[in-house]
């Protein structure tokens, strides 16, 4: 315990000496006076991946539909209060949309600070959507972009509400709040296969994303046009981190959503097939059970 405890003084102070002086309004929150849970809770995450492949290799995939209609509207629902209270604690602060500091909202930016605290907490809470894909064996699902959006933003914002808890910070958590109920409310409608039909809007749901990360960009650079007192360099950090998020979504989506039909698949049915509509029985089928993949 003493070595841990070194350690984690010699990160913390590592850390006060790269960013400054953290913001004493949020001393003594859960899990903000040290970095060493996020570190460590980012940590168990990513090996649990690693070792959950492994242990699911040979086992039967978990269907989880109880458990993930739960855990959907869980987060739905969480979503939905961060989303209000924002609106309302910035509302009552008198934000500047264009460029908010620290400190003039007075109380209004404990409200804030308080709604972010709660937008932090839920990204390890979001890790468990990647834990749901190892258990189902959806290991498609587990792409390079997934995980990095995942334990990046959870580390990120230890360190946002540690030193920029309120201000300028809203703008982001208040448009992904939005998303994720939609995400996830898309999330609890296709764990019953009957819905699975009026679930055609899932590209729509990559487009907003894009939308959010663009909008978020250009509130941060608003800020550096027009400066208010927030940190510089917080700014160029945020549109830099953003823009890899778009990027890697915009990959994402072309590579899901506009990708040509393989050469193979135009090609004419071997003889002796059954023919429907111009296309081989096999033709469908192996069209369905792509379609069937990214469904899910």
């Amino acid at each position: 315990m003493e070595h841990l405890k070194a350690f984690d003084d010699e990160i913390n102070a590592f850390l006060d000496n790269m960013f400054g002086p953290r913001d004493s309004r949020v001393r003594g929150w859960f899990m903000l006076d040290s970095y060493l849970p996020t570190f460590f809770l980012t940590v168990i995450y990513l090996l649990s991946i690693w070792l959950g492949n492994k242990y699911m290799k040979n086992r039967p995939a978990l269907s989880l539909r109880g458990i993930l209609t739960l855990y959907n509207l869980g987060i739905t629902l969480l979503s939905a209060y961060m989303l209000a209270e924002l609106i309302l604690s910035t509302w009552e602060g008198g934000y500047n949309l264009q460029c908010q500091d620290l400190t003039s909202a007075g109380e209004a930016d404990i409200r804030v600070a308080k709604v972010l605290w709660w937008y932090y907490f839920s990204k390890s809470v979001e890790f468990l959507d990647t834990i749901f894909f190892v258990l189902r064996k959806k290991t498609s699902q587990i792409t390079f972009l997934h995980v990095y959006h995942h334990a990046s933003m959870f580390n990120i914002w230890w360190c946002v509400l540690n030193w920029i808890p309120c201000g300028q910070s809203f703008f982001g958590p208040t448009l992904n709040s939005f998303i994720h109920i939609l995400m996830y409310s898309y999330y609890g409608l296709s764990v019953f296969p009957s819905m699975h039909k009026y679930l055609w809007w899932k590209k729509y749901l990559t487009q907003a994303q894009l939308v959010q990360f663009v909008l978020t960009i250009t509130h941060t650079m608003s800020a550096v046009v027009k400066p208010c007192g927030f940190p510089f360099g917080c700014l160029i950090f945020q549109s830099s981190y953003m823009l890899t998020l778009v990027i890697l979504f915009l990959n994402f989506y072309v590579q899901t959503y506009r990708k040509k039909p393989m050469k193979k698949d135009l090609q004419e049915p071997p003889a002796g097939k059954e023919v429907k509509n111009g296309f081989s029985k096999a033709y469908f089928t192996a069209a369905n059970g792509v379609m069937n993949k990214k469904a899910q």
